[in-house]
Protein backbone atom coordinates (compact mmCIF):
# COMPACT_ATOMS: atom_id res chain seq x y z
CA UNK A 1 0.00 0.00 0.00
CA UNK A 2 1.09 3.59 -1.10
CA UNK A 3 2.11 6.00 1.48
CA UNK A 4 -0.85 8.11 0.86
CA UNK A 5 -3.16 5.34 1.82
CA UNK A 6 -3.94 4.31 -1.81
CA UNK A 7 -3.49 0.74 -2.98
CA UNK A 8 -2.94 2.40 -6.63
CA UNK A 9 -0.23 5.19 -6.82
CA UNK A 10 -1.88 7.00 -9.41
CA UNK A 11 -5.78 7.91 -10.10
CA UNK A 12 -7.34 4.65 -11.78
CA UNK A 13 -8.86 6.05 -15.22
CA UNK A 14 -12.33 4.53 -16.87
CA UNK A 15 -14.85 4.23 -19.44
CA UNK A 16 -18.27 3.40 -19.40
CA UNK A 17 -20.64 2.98 -22.19
CA UNK A 18 -24.55 4.15 -21.78
CA UNK A 19 -25.76 1.82 -24.54
CA UNK A 20 -29.36 2.92 -25.42
CA UNK A 21 -31.19 0.73 -28.26
CA UNK A 22 -33.76 2.31 -30.66
CA UNK A 23 -36.64 1.42 -28.14
CA UNK A 24 -34.50 3.69 -25.73
CA UNK A 25 -33.73 1.19 -23.09
CA UNK A 26 -30.33 1.47 -21.72
CA UNK A 27 -28.48 -1.76 -21.02
CA UNK A 28 -27.50 -2.76 -16.97
CA UNK A 29 -25.49 -5.38 -15.85
CA UNK A 30 -25.29 -6.53 -12.20
CA UNK A 31 -21.83 -6.92 -11.59
CA UNK A 32 -20.40 -10.57 -10.11
CA UNK A 33 -17.04 -8.38 -8.72
CA UNK A 34 -15.79 -5.50 -7.32
CA UNK A 35 -16.07 -2.82 -7.18
CA UNK A 36 -19.87 -2.53 -7.20
CA UNK A 37 -20.38 -6.26 -6.87
CA UNK A 38 -24.30 -6.83 -6.53
CA UNK A 39 -25.09 -3.59 -8.03
CA UNK A 40 -26.40 -2.56 -11.21
CA UNK A 41 -24.05 -0.67 -13.84
CA UNK A 42 -23.67 0.15 -16.98
CA UNK A 43 -20.60 -2.04 -19.32
CA UNK A 44 -17.19 -0.49 -19.08
CA UNK A 45 -13.36 -0.83 -17.20
CA UNK A 46 -10.30 0.68 -17.08
CA UNK A 47 -8.13 2.32 -19.69
CA UNK A 48 -4.94 0.31 -20.35
CA UNK A 49 -1.85 2.66 -20.54
CA UNK A 50 -1.39 3.59 -23.88
CA UNK A 51 -4.84 2.89 -25.24
CA UNK A 52 -6.81 5.54 -26.99
CA UNK A 53 -10.12 6.49 -24.70
CA UNK A 54 -12.42 4.91 -27.75
CA UNK A 55 -10.76 1.56 -28.04
CA UNK A 56 -10.21 1.04 -24.50
CA UNK A 57 -14.62 2.00 -24.19
CA UNK A 58 -15.23 -0.95 -27.41
CA UNK A 59 -12.82 -3.63 -25.69
CA UNK A 60 -14.74 -3.51 -22.56
CA UNK A 61 -18.12 -3.54 -24.10
CA UNK A 62 -16.96 -6.43 -26.07
CA UNK A 63 -15.58 -8.40 -23.02
CA UNK A 64 -18.24 -7.48 -21.13
CA UNK A 65 -21.39 -8.19 -22.86
CA UNK A 66 -20.42 -9.28 -26.56
CA UNK A 67 -21.73 -6.07 -28.28
CA UNK A 68 -20.27 -3.82 -30.50
CA UNK A 69 -21.29 -0.18 -29.84
CA UNK A 70 -21.28 3.11 -31.89
CA UNK A 71 -19.82 5.49 -29.99
CA UNK A 72 -21.47 8.77 -29.39
CA UNK A 73 -21.12 11.71 -27.46
CA UNK A 74 -19.38 12.75 -24.02
CA UNK A 75 -21.98 12.05 -21.72
CA UNK A 76 -19.89 13.42 -18.29
CA UNK A 77 -16.59 12.62 -15.78
CA UNK A 78 -17.25 11.46 -12.41
CA UNK A 79 -15.00 11.14 -10.03
CA UNK A 80 -15.09 8.01 -7.35
CA UNK A 81 -12.66 7.84 -4.01
CA UNK A 82 -13.99 4.20 -2.55
CA UNK A 83 -13.28 4.70 1.22
CA UNK A 84 -11.75 1.44 3.69
CA UNK A 85 -9.75 -1.38 2.63
CA UNK A 86 -10.99 -0.86 -1.50
CA UNK A 87 -8.95 2.87 -1.16
CA UNK A 88 -8.80 4.27 -4.94
CA UNK A 89 -9.45 6.80 -6.69
CA UNK A 90 -11.30 6.50 -9.97
CA UNK A 91 -11.73 8.88 -12.68
CA UNK A 92 -14.75 7.68 -15.17
CA UNK A 93 -15.63 8.60 -18.15
CA UNK A 94 -19.24 8.34 -19.80
CA UNK A 95 -19.66 8.50 -23.48
CA UNK A 96 -23.80 7.44 -25.03
CA UNK A 97 -23.20 4.57 -27.60
CA UNK A 98 -25.74 2.83 -29.69
CA UNK A 99 -25.61 -0.99 -30.20
CA UNK A 100 -25.14 -2.39 -33.85
CA UNK A 101 -27.01 -5.48 -32.78
CA UNK A 102 -29.34 -6.02 -29.23
CA UNK A 103 -28.08 -9.77 -28.77
CA UNK A 104 -26.32 -9.52 -25.28
CA UNK A 105 -23.79 -12.29 -24.51
CA UNK A 106 -22.40 -11.73 -21.37
CA UNK A 107 -19.35 -12.59 -19.59
CA UNK A 108 -20.61 -14.74 -16.72
CA UNK A 109 -16.91 -14.03 -14.57
CA UNK A 110 -17.80 -10.21 -14.44
CA UNK A 111 -21.38 -10.37 -15.01
CA UNK A 112 -23.87 -11.75 -12.97
CA UNK A 113 -26.88 -10.47 -15.31
CA UNK A 114 -27.50 -7.94 -18.49
CA UNK A 115 -30.91 -6.93 -18.90
CA UNK A 116 -31.94 -3.89 -21.13
CA UNK A 117 -34.21 -1.66 -19.26
CA UNK A 118 -36.66 0.63 -20.03
CA UNK A 119 -36.53 3.93 -18.47
CA UNK A 120 -39.18 3.70 -16.22
CA UNK A 121 -38.02 0.47 -14.55
CA UNK A 122 -34.20 2.13 -13.26
CA UNK A 123 -35.68 3.19 -9.92
CA UNK A 124 -35.92 -0.10 -8.91
CA UNK A 125 -32.63 -1.10 -9.22
CA UNK A 126 -29.19 -1.09 -6.92
CA UNK A 127 -27.67 1.33 -8.83
CA UNK A 128 -23.76 3.34 -7.88
CA UNK A 129 -24.12 6.84 -7.16
CA UNK A 130 -21.90 7.95 -10.01
CA UNK A 131 -23.86 6.08 -12.28
CA UNK A 132 -27.08 6.92 -11.20
CA UNK A 133 -26.12 10.54 -11.66
CA UNK A 134 -25.40 10.46 -15.60
CA UNK A 135 -28.60 7.95 -16.25
CA UNK A 136 -29.78 11.38 -14.60
CA UNK A 137 -28.84 13.18 -17.14
CA UNK A 138 -30.83 11.45 -19.87
CA UNK A 139 -33.59 10.00 -18.06
CA UNK A 140 -36.08 11.83 -16.17
CA UNK A 141 -37.34 8.80 -13.78
CA UNK A 142 -34.19 8.09 -12.52
CA UNK A 143 -33.39 10.24 -9.19
CA UNK A 144 -29.61 11.57 -8.71
CA UNK A 145 -30.05 11.27 -5.12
Amino acid sequence: MEQNGFKASHIVTSVVAVIIDSDGRVLLTKRNIPPFQGEWVMPGGKIDLGEPIVAALKREVWEEVGLEVEVGELIDVFEHVTPGEAHYHFIIIYYRCTPLYCDVKHNQDEVAEARWVEPGELPDFKIPAGARFILSKIFTSIDNG
